[in-house]
């Protein structure tokens, strides 16, 4: 927006610095989500929901009220711890508190809110760049307004979440059984003593032993409950998935899907679209900004059939085909950017041809590598280490998400089109990497998963344990069918599928 550019222009003028003030929130979101996991054990995940809320708040205000660059700079760090926090926190929250039979569907869904956000938000940014007119009589309230819209959902968010229980699952680790039990009730509106709700909190239970005798099988010498012993756990959980090779290879996977997922330019044409646009000839900031909002519907429309059909499809031929495509959207705008990029005006039909193609990769990046990725990620991890090889994935994202922010800007400015160039091949990169090292995970019990995996017999020991833990607390006798109703077996059989 003009008046922002002429506010910040000591920032927004020289690309390195223009890197950084849109990279730096994905900088604190790393951190954010590296402290999140111990904050979320620590204080509930609904508390740390609620801290997350006004650490964003803080940032936000720090960037609506400024008047200088590093006002903006200190508010977007500050923005993204609390971003990266809610990004893992909500998640777990709602994975944990949500019937067993939606819980899977909500990994697209939530990719499919972000889409959502992503939209409203352009269209926000389109419509407060009339506020004084879109010249040099724009109103600073143009871009202070926009900013300050953040605060209505996150306040909406941190005022709601008080209203909502405490994750079942983080009570149970914290011994208050009863509580669990009657939010499982309240959750599912049936008595405590029903069948499907003691199934519900015993599997729970099972689970949080489970991981419990893991711990003690692995690290006897640390059981000891201090916050020291506490710590060298969590470091020799991360250790562990380096030492075992069949281990390392889901970690390579999990990250490189993620790396790649970042590299296909996704997020630079997210963040850079206005410059973008506008290098591809469009004249004026409203045009480049209308034009930025239809990415946001494209994208939130493409990730629609993914939600329904990628479980039909299978992860595999969606993400190849996905990343193909960007590649192929990519190679078509640096080579019309390359033949008339100092002779739009009199091209202008090449350079809606180049916009089209952006708003092309946007719809196959939305279909594709935005929900299989992270759902992919999720379901590659035996049981027991599942949280950890979880959030190194997540890391990744927002580390590769904070350099192609950073290193975008200068890309533009001295490598022209060859930015185009350089993202297409690491999206046909991307591709490649899935064709040939990524085995198709689509309906795999955790066994099988192990056997592509190459550790046969890793999830068929964990499996034999988490019997006997059932066994031991008496969630073995709803597989009784003289005792289970058909519905109570069949949650009971698909609550063990998904484990």
């Amino acid at each position: 927006m003009t008046s922002f550019d002429t506010r910040m222009k000591s920032a927004v003028d020289d690309p390195d610095t223009k890197g950084w003030l849109v990279s730096i929130l994905e900088l604190g979101a790393w951190l954010g989500v590296l402290f999140t996991g111990y904050l979320a054990d620590k204080l509930s995940r609904k508390y740390t929901i609620v801290l997350a809320v006004i650490v964003f708040c803080i940032g936000v205000i720090v960037q609506t009220s400024a008047f200088a660059p590093s006002s903006i700079f200190g508010g977007r760090f500050i923005t993204g711890l609390g971003v990266g926090s809610l990004s893992m926190a909500v998640p777990l929250y709602n994975a944990e508190l949500a019937p067993p039979e939606v819980r899977g569907s909500l990994v697209a869904l939530q990719q499919l809110a972000i889409t959502f956000g992503i939209m409203v938000s352009f269209w926000i940014d389109y419509g407060t760049n009339y506020i004084g007119g879109t010249g040099e009589t724009q109103s600073e309230a143009s871009w202070r307004v926009a900013l300050a819209l953040q605060l209505v959902p996150a306040i909406i968010l941190g005022i709601g979440i008080l209203f909502m229980p405490f994750s079942p699952r983080w009570l149970v680790n914290n011994a208050r059984d009863d509580e669990a039990l009657q939010v499982l009730s309240r959750a599912r509106r049936l008595p405590p003593d029903s069948d499907l709700v003691q199934i519900e909190f015993l599997e729970i239970k099972a689970q949080y032993l489970f991981e419990k005798e893991t711990s003690a099988i692995k690290f006897p010498h640390l059981q000891d409950g201090s916050r020291m012993s506490n710590f060298k756990l969590g470091l020799y959980d991360y250790l562990s998935l380096l030492q075992s090779r069949p281990l390392l290879y889901r970690v390579l996977v999990g990250s490189l899907t993620m790396f790649f997922q970042q590299w296909t330019g996704v997020n630079a044409i997210l963040y850079y679209a206005p410059s973008i646009f506008q290098d591809l000839g469009l004249v004026g900031t409203t045009n480049s900004l209308l034009a930025t909002g239809v990415v946001g519907i494209v994208m939130f429309l493409a990730t629609i059939p993914a939600v329904i059909w990628v479980d039909k499809v299978g992860r595999k031929p969606v993400l190849v085909s996905g990343a193909f495509i960007m590649a192929a959207c990519h190679i078509i705008v640096a080579i019309l950017t390359g033949l008339y990029h100092d002779s739009w005006q009199k091209h202008s039909a090449a350079g809606w041809v180049a916009c089209a193609f952006v708003w092309i990769f946007a719809m196959a990046f939305g279909y594709s590598w935005g929900p299989c990725a992270w759902i992919l990620v999720a379901e590659i991890w035996p049981l027991s280490v599942r949280g950890k090889g979880v959030s190194i994935a997540a890391s990744s994202n927002w580390m590769n998400n904070f350099i192609v922010g950073q290193v975008t800007p200068s890309m533009l400015a001295h490598i022209g089109f060859g930015t185009f160039v350089f993202f297409g091949a690491f999206s046909f990169l991307g591709a490649l990497f899935i064709w040939v090292f990524v085995p198709e995970t689509k309906g795999l019990t955790l066994e099988e998963m192990d056997e592509i995996f190459g550790s046969a017999g890793m999830a068929a020991g964990e499996h034999e344990r988490f019997l006997a833990i059932e066994q031991r607390i008496g969630l073995d006798a709803y597989n009784d069918p003289d005792r289970a109703s058909p519905n109570v077996t069949d949650l009971k059989h698909d609550s063990m599928e998904k484990v």
